[in-house]
């Protein structure tokens, strides 16, 4: 049974039984009911954007304005979703994508997403930015695919560990993102003085790794102690408190060391390269390899850089609207990003919400997507079981517009099942 009657068939039968879906059918709903459980500085950090949120809403609007024109009378009693990336053979289109600071969300974290994807055969993409090291979500995965999301430091020795940790983990792809390498400005975030790294968290890829772990180390000896630059108060020892427990090794003695702030401080200065070129970028071939995909992409000229260089993929990508207001809509930007390509693996993301989406999305020249917040908001309804019942859903509304639509597989599509509104 394909994956959208087999999907409905599910629901179906527990409705006889008088059970209705825990985890919202909709978008609308499905946030609806995350925000109403998520407290106000996690909500902040993991639905806002950039500035005014008109590149969030851009992202939308987008989407909107192109419609599906079905055609009819045609076999699709039998629908193949399956898609080939970098040599491997996933069941639908659609992968996980990178977002950092999971346990905002739930507990469990990058593990529950991980094991969500797991169940469904589709890439799980290692957040940089993860509360949970790789290791500990690979071995979750079992033999399920994973990716790994690179934020390029400015240490060269702590890029290469992480690609050797990577490829190590079994990865299958390295995915370079390439739209921050400084914070966008979110007043979401700013308005509350809430930066989740500042607390310790989201920086489990860094704390679990031997280079990082030196330099932190190499810092407390050649970094005299001066004079906090921060007032001492009630919330101060609170964070050093978050600090120091999301630290490796065991709790007092991380208290009584500087390695849990030192971790910090030297996280929020290395983590990113604003000098980063496509010089940099050039070196990547001689240190992996992993397949290489650059996420950012928006304009045909990076892209045909891209393929210049023989990188692998792309993903045309403003970041979910997190980095620039007023930012062109990644849907706008794809078709010419796409076209621009050559024979390049397209990825995208920004904005996808549902099955349709993800259709739009594939006419209009991706290869596959990327899911975001929809997964985030089932993660912190229910867990893994939350992340596992979205993903369920957009593969299946995906299967269900695929045949209603006419289209058998998902290799048929084109921007002729299509039509643009005025925008």
């Amino acid at each position: 049974m394909s994956p959208g009657r087999a999907r409905q068939n599910h629901i179906y039968r527990d409705g006889v039984a008088g059970m209705v879906p825990h985890i919202p059918t909709d978008p609308l709903n499905l946030e609806k009911a995350a925000t109403e459980l998520l407290p106000e500085r996690a909500h902040a950090y993991l639905a806002g954007g950039a500035g005014n949120e008109q590149t969030m809403r851009a992202n939308r609007e987008a989407f909107q304005r192109r419609t599906i024109v079905p055609r009819v009378l045609r076999d699709v009693s039998e629908r193949d979703l399956s898609v080939n990336l970098f040599g491997h053979t996933y069941p639908a289109p659609v992968a996980l994508a990178p977002i950092g600071v999971l346990e905002l969300a739930h507990n469990d974290a990058d593990l529950a997403a991980s094991r969500a994807a797991a169940t469904h055969g589709i890439p799980m993409i290692f957040s940089n930015q993860a509360s949970v090291p790789m290791e500990d979500c690979a071995d979750a995965m079992g033999d399920s695919p994973r990716w790994f999301q690179l934020y390029w430091s400015t240490s060269e020795d702590l890029v290469d560990s992480f690609i050797t940790r990577a490829e190590a983990c079994g990865a299958h792809a390295l995915v370079v993102t390439l739209d921050t390498t400084m914070l966008g400005w979110r007043p979401r975030d700013l308005n509350l003085g809430s930066l989740p790294f500042s607390q310790g968290q989201g920086i489990a890829q860094y704390t679990s790794d031997p280079v990082f772990q030196r330099i932190v180390k190499q810092r407390i000896v050649s970094q005299p102690v001066g004079k906090p630059d921060v007032k001492i108060t009630r919330d101060t020892v609170r964070t050093l408190l978050n600090m120091t427990q999301h630290y490796p090794g065991k709790f007092l003695p991380n208290l009584l060391s500087a390695q849990p702030r030192t971790a910090v401080e030297t996280f929020l200065d290395i983590y990113s390269r604003p000098s980063l070129t496509w010089d940099n970028i050039a070196t990547l071939r001689d240190r992996t390899t992993l397949p290489i995909v650059l996420k950012g992409i928006l304009h045909p000229d990076d892209a045909r850089k891209a393929a210049d260089l023989g990188i692998d993929g792309i993903v045309v990508s403003n970041h979910g609207g997190r980095q620039i207001d007023n930012e062109v809509a990644a849907l706008d930007a794809l078709p010419a990003a796409a076209a621009a390509a050559g024979d390049m693996t397209v990825l995208f993301d920004s904005g996808i919400r549902t099955g349709a989406d993800v259709f739009t999305a594939l006419a209009l020249g991706a290869d596959a997507v990327l899911i975001g917040r929809p997964y985030v908001w089932g993660l912190a309804i229910n867990g893994e079981h939350g992340a596992r019942d979205v993903i369920a859903n957009i593969i299946a509304e995906l299967d269900l517009t695929l045949g209603l639509s006419g289209h058998s597989s998902i290799s048929e599509l084109t921007a002729d099942a299509l039509s643009m509104s005025k925008p």
